[in-house]
């Protein structure tokens, strides 16, 4: 079994080779994504709608490319600070996701806003 960490790991992993398949294996079918703090569930992110939205990000970006800045793991909570490349001519973002993971997949994602 893996731990929080080797989950939320892999599938930072699958995300940088737009491996959709095996990204969308570290989560559950129907994972819900917030914003942080206000906890807003972001309906084009979350549930079924969650493989298309990143079908499209990774058919529409090539380059796109995370890079972990920061991890902090506590218990069940992965809290990512990356640096998102390939979005864009030249631009990069800062991210910051948190996820809560269960016995073997990611059971739900906050996204600091």
């Amino acid at each position: 079994m893996l731990s929080p960490e080797e989950i939320v790991a892999g599938q930072l992993a699958a995300y940088n080779a737009r491996d959709l398949e095996r990204f969308l294996g570290f989560y559950v079918e129907d994972v819900p994504v917030a914003t942080f703090p206000a906890g807003e569930v972001l309906e084009d992110r979350s549930g079924p709608l969650f493989r298309r939205r990143y079908q499209e990000l990774f058919d529409s970006y090539p380059a796109l490319h995370a890079k972990l800045v920061t991890r902090v793991v506590h218990g069940r909570i992965v809290i990512d600070h990356e640096l998102v490349t390939g979005i864009g001519a030249g631009e990069s973002r800062a991210a910051v996701a948190m996820y809560e993971v269960g016995k073997e997949k990611i059971e739900r994602v906050w996204f600091v806003v």
